[in-house]
């Protein structure tokens, strides 16, 4: 198992930094010592301990003579420098009227291309201005045509991909429409059987209204006549009644036992039991007085009671 690595922190107990000190400073001599020997390299070694005392180590040459011999080199480095940041400030005064009067130029022949100080250039001067203009003029119209040609062929591509989006909804609504009525004609077919079982006999008489005379029952195979006027208060009591009826109401108009009965396979698939009732023989019970009223507070018309 290797050794883990040792994090460089100061030691904050006083004994363990004094031996810490003591080793690490005595490994650091001998590899001074070392690269000394074995580069034949001139190696000058200082170190203070924190109480101040004094640890140096240098070649066979005396600390002295390495000492004096960096002092030199760093006083001629810093000539060096000196000397080149003195030639970079000189050839930067040269330099700067040279880019004012470029930046005047510059802006000179700005205003020329805008129209403006146009009276001192001479006729050769006017014609490369104008020839200058012509190149400019030809260079913006063709990046504009191109920029052009560019947008007209994205939207093309975008229309295609439109397109071919509108088809694939198209194609999957008429799968959805065939399967729909595929269903439909399935739940008919299946349906059939179970709501002959709810359907009224067609062999039992109907009971029928007759307002504004007394309330009997009577054969729906009447005659013309009667079976005309049912229809048209039929007609008259639906269109004033039908809205009000909740959706869940089955027994009107273009509905029945068929669509309860669909209703009922569609959201009732937990339910376990069903209560069947038969209210058929309440139409009987109903009294004409009470009945008339609740009429006449749709209906503002005296005829339609006669």
């Amino acid at each position: 198992m290797g050794r883990g690595r040792v994090q460089l922190k100061r030691i904050e107990n006083k004994i363990s930094r004094q031996v810490t000190f003591s080793k690490r400073r005595t490994g650091l001599l001998k590899k001074a010592h070392e690269i000394s020997v074995l580069c034949d390299a001139d190696v000058a070694l200082i170190v203070f301990s924190t109480k101040g005392k004094l640890f140096e180590f240098s070649t066979d040459s005396c600390m002295e003579s390495i000492l004096e011999r960096y002092e030199r080199y760093t006083y001629a480095e810093r000539q060096l420098v000196a000397t080149d940041s003195h030639q970079v400030q000189g050839s930067w005064s040269l330099e700067y009227p040279k880019l004012v009067a470029r930046i005047e130029v510059l802006q000179r022949n700005i205003r020329n291309l805008s129209g403006e100080e146009i009276d001192p250039l001479s006729l050769r001067e006017l014609q490369y201005l104008e020839q200058q203009l012509d190149t400019a003029l030809k260079r913006i119209r063709t990046r504009k045509n191109q920029l052009m040609h560019e947008s007209i062929s994205q939207l093309q591509k975008k229309e295609k991909a439109l397109q071919e989006q509108n088809n694939m909804l198209s194609k999957k609504i008429k799968e959805n429409e065939k399967v729909t009525r595929e269903s439909g004609q399935w739940e008919e077919q299946t349906l059939a059987p179970t709501t002959s079982s709810f359907m009224l006999q067609p062999t039992l008489p109907l009971p029928s209204l007759t307002i504004g005379n007394t309330f009997q029952t009577r054969q729906v195979l009447g005659g013309a006549e009667q079976e005309e006027r049912s229809q048209k208060l039929r007609m008259v009591l639906e269109s004033i009644y039908d809205p009000e009826f909740p959706d869940t109401s089955h027994f009107r108009s273009g509905r029945g036992c068929h669509s309860a009965l669909r209703r009922i396979k569609e959201e009732w698939g937990t339910s376990r039991w069903f209560l069947e009732f038969d209210i058929r023989k309440c139409f009987h019970t109903i009294d004409r007085h009470r009945l008339i009223p609740i009429f006449k507070e749709e209906i503002d018309d005296p005829k339609f009671f006669v």
